[in-house]
């Protein structure tokens, strides 16, 4: 297939598309749809083809024996990751927010405090609070320009209500693809502190030529305390399938993880797991080498636009198709830049506060979509920003 394709989404129930001029005041004609993280490209053939199997079957009931679904998801982390899986630890999930519900309903009661490093995707904070739980934020720090963490201030942070930690990794929306020593520290902080460790690696698939994503299960000492989160749908474009993987190889944790879902009458729909055996597949491996060279070409395209405009810096982007673009170096307020970007440019991005602490002075641009878009949009903060230049 090919990237550069432009497929009409507007009028398909499309959130990204549909719902840009009612969140943003960006108009559907004429603007540029950057927030919600899903891509304008179609999932591999052979997923498309499966689900075409489906449809002309005709008959859409429940779903029964699901050795070959658990046997692709365990072909897909041993040949991509290097990352041996049980197929009794695994669990599935309507998509990862859910999973992340489940775990803090399974782990922690209402009062706990719950540690993220912030900024972080926003769903996890939200899910939180619905929960009746505290979100402890422990601020990223940048050290030339990318995210690092800073165990010293979190450690003095903590005050011994805190019950989980949730990572993310590769990190949304920073781009970080963590290091082995640096996963090794916060499996040392959650064992120090007494937490239960979730490790969110939905974005494991999209990384960047010369960065290799590490799964946290792979790090030594971890596992007795370790959620595994994954998922085909922000790999294969396929987030409407609502469909992950909650991996938890600890016999007592996935016992009270299995409760829970038995106890709120949780079972997944046939055509995401479906999808799942397709897409972890060969087929599906060679589409996302051809995505993440794809996508590699539309962040050089992007950086080296954004930071040529003064006062902008894009974090370098190892993993993710997510830039988070810095706009303090402008002088500006947040409404002014990012009414700039909304409203001149006519451009709809995700405001940075809604990640945490840390995030005020960023706005989160989704890149997978053709190139000749990317070039639009660049072309459009160029002129937006152009008293600066």
């Amino acid at each position: 297939m090919s990237f550069d394709e432009i497929i009409e989404r507007r009028g398909t129930h499309c959130a990204k598309w549909d719902n840009m001029e009612q969140v943003y005041g960006v108009p559907a004609d004429r603007g540029i749809p950057m927030w919600v993280a899903d891509m304008d490209f179609r999932p591999p053939q052979v997923v498309r083809e499966k689900l075409q199997s489906l449809v002309d079957h005709g008959i859409f009931g429940y779903f029964g024996d699901d050795r070959d679904y658990k046997d692709a998801i365990r072909w897909w982390l041993d040949t991509r990751h290097g990352y041996s899986v049980d197929p009794d630890w695994i669990f599935t999930t309507h998509g990862l927010v859910n999973g992340i519900s489940l775990c803090v309903d399974a782990y922690t009661d209402p009062g706990d405090g719950i540690v993220l490093f912030t900024p972080v995707y926003h769903a996890f904070a939200r899910v939180i609070k619905a929960a009746e739980r505290e979100v402890v934020e422990c601020p990223l720090v940048q050290v030339d320009g990318r995210y690092e963490m800073d165990f010293d201030a979190y450690d003095a942070a903590m005050t011994g209500s805190e019950k989980m930690v949730v990572l993310c990794s590769p990190h949304n929306p920073g781009g970080r693809v963590w290091t082995e020593a640096e996963l090794r520290e916060v499996s040392d902080f959650a064992r120090r502190h007494d937490l239960v460790l979730v490790s969110d690696e939905i974005h494991q698939d999209i990384v960047m030529p010369g960065h290799t994503h590490v799964p946290m299960a792979n790090v030594a000492g971890v596992t007795d305390r370790l959620v595994m989160m994954n998922s085909t749908t922000k790999t294969f474009n396929i987030a409407g399938a609502h469909v992950g993987n909650v991996i938890i190889a600890e016999p007592k944790m996935r016992a009270r993880f299995a409760q829970r879902l038995t106890a709120l009458g949780l079972s997944p729909n046939s055509f995401g797991l479906h999808m799942v055996m397709a897409a972890y597949s060969p087929e599906g491996a060679q589409w996302v080498d051809d995505l993440c060279a794809y996508i590699d070409g539309n962040r050089r395209l992007f950086d080296d636009a954004v930071n040529a405009l003064p006062g902008l810096r894009s974090m370098p982007l190892e993993a993710t198709y997510l830039a988070w673009v810095d706009f303090s170096g402008t002088g500006m307020s947040p409404a002014e830049f990012t009414a700039r970007v909304e409203q001149d440019a006519m451009i709809a991005v995700n405001h940075g506060p809604t990640f945490g602490a840390g995030g005020a002075d960023f706005l989160r641009f989704n890149l997978a979509t053709p190139r000749a878009r990317v070039a639009e949009a660049c072309d459009r903060l160029g002129q937006a920003f152009a008293d600066l230049q």
